[in-house]
């Protein structure tokens, strides 16, 4: 298959078809690009050019192509297209992504575009779906499954599923259920076919099935897909009826949605932002941790000041050249540890008690400090500075290390039991806190040793 070439050149043909209304050469150029190729046209035109594509084709086209565009540029065109054109878009695609389709819309215009479905059990699943936090398993569910009742033969299972399985895009999975429609089992496809047709399911079937209850975390969700290699699991309520499906494909973009919080948690950014969000988002989103490092920063002014007798002393001047290479061990080791630690936690690999993660992290930086400061030593021993200087600035700084470490540890692991994000912890947050502590340790260990 020949790989799709987005290039200037054919946005301009696009854009200049869409200015002549030349749609019969326009469909004819881009009848047969991939949904995903279209949305990424779509982002590159303003939305009146992308509502004039989305109305071009049929909804059961452009629907895809919603779901795939940049969520700004999407939000826009939703603004333009009508309350009817909007439910002809959603009722093409599958529950889940029509729910997060109808989600970004106002509470006025979801119930609007609602009442303009035609089909009714689409439109209670799409109220069902709304209903539930859009990182629980909930709102990551789709309720287009494939299932059989127990007590079907398996002439009437074969007839039932094909129905079924007309409005499912994927069937990873033959779910069984009772009577009441708690889910009991799973069936396996190849059982089923060689089964004699008057047999019936409870015959066959089979009783050990994965499942997670409708209000779980989405993130303990990806842990079991990702712990069992499932490629789908079903969704249950407290009295086990089968609610739902998540596929690997939420699970994924799921996945990526956190990847891409925690990056931006970790980097000082609050909020989900991007680049081209108005400088007034981006400066919400910002500010904020700039303003944890304006403090940092004049908590470190203070603590010099606090040490400037010291300091003037022309015997230990250069103490303050070494400032920033403390700040920076500090910070960096601080990082380093806690960015290991986040992980962890983010795969369920931390395993044990907090102290002795503790004593590990302690006999590592050990370790580091002490090389470093051997290197220090070195450099000292090279530029000609006192060798009791040079040892007093090694000390420091295998303290800041194993200090740095101890409590880039420690918080994210404090942190996800209090039910805060860990990811925290590897910002400026930590980078700060990380800054003050050093600077603090370094001139009072050189206060002590050297006066």
């Amino acid at each position: 298959m020949e790989q799709f070439q987005l290039t200037d050149k054919l946005i301009k043909k696009i854009a200049d078809l869409i200015l002549a209304k030349n749609n019969s050469k326009l469909k004819k150029l881009v009848n047969d690009v991939h949904f995903a190729d279209m949305a990424d046209i779509i982002n590159l035109l303003n939305e009146n050019q992308g509502v004039y594509l989305i109305k071009l084709f049929d909804s059961e086209k452009t629907s895809e192509i919603l779901t795939e565009l940049d969520e700004n540029i999407r939000e826009k065109i939703l603004e333009i297209l009508s309350d009817k054109e909007i439910a002809d878009q959603i009722e093409e695609l599958d529950s889940d992504d029509a729910a997060d389709i109808l989600a970004e819309l106002s509470d006025k215009r979801k119930e609007e575009v609602i009442s303009e479905i035609s089909d009714d059990n689409l439109a209670g699943d799409l109220i069902e779906l709304l209903s539930y936090k859009e990182d629980s398993a909930g709102g990551l569910m789709a309720k287009e499954l494939v299932k059989a009742n127990e007590n079907w033969t398996i002439l009437k299972c074969l007839s039932e599923i094909k129905k079924q399985g007309e409005n499912v895009t994927r069937v990873h999975s033959i779910y069984v259920v009772d009577d009441k429609e708690r889910l009991i089992g799973r069936l396996s496809l190849k059982d089923l076919i060689i089964a004699p047709a008057k047999n019936k399911i409870k015959d066959i079937y089979i009783p050990k099935v994965d499942s997670v209850n409708v209000l779980e975390d989405g993130e303990e969700v990806a842990k079991i897909m990702s712990k069992y290699d499932l490629e789908a699991i079903p969704v249950v309520d407290d009295q086990k009826h089968l609610v739902g499906r998540i596929t690997i494909d939420d699970i994924v973009d799921f996945i990526k949605e956190e990847a891409e919080e925690d990056y931006l948690i970790a980097a000082g950014v609050q909020g989900d932002v991007e680049a081209d969000d108005s400088i007034l988002e981006l400066t919400r989103a910002r500010l904020p941790w700039l303003f944890l490092g304006l403090v940092g920063g004049l908590g470190s002014v203070f603590i010099l000041e606090g040490f400037q007798e010291f300091m003037n002393d022309p015997n230990y001047k250069a103490l303050f050249f070494f400032t920033p290479l403390i700040a920076a061990m500090a910070g960096n080791v601080g990082v380093q540890s806690s960015a290991i630690i986040v992980q962890g936690l983010a795969n369920n690999v931390v395993k044990g008690s907090l102290l002795k993660r503790l004593i590990k992290e302690l006999g590592l930086s050990l370790i580091n400090g002490t090389i470093l400061g051997i290197l220090t030593v070195l450099f000292g021993v090279f530029i000609n500075q006192p060798i009791e200087l040079s040892l007093v600035i090694s000390l420091s700084m295998l303290c800041v290390i194993v200090v740095a470490a101890l409590i880039g540890t420690s918080i994210p692991i404090i942190l996800q039991k209090r039910g805060i994000d860990p990811a925290i912890a590897t910002g400026p947050f930590i980078t700060t806190s990380n800054d003050i502590f050093g600077i603090f340790l370094f001139f009072y260990i050189a206060k002590i040793f050297l006066l």
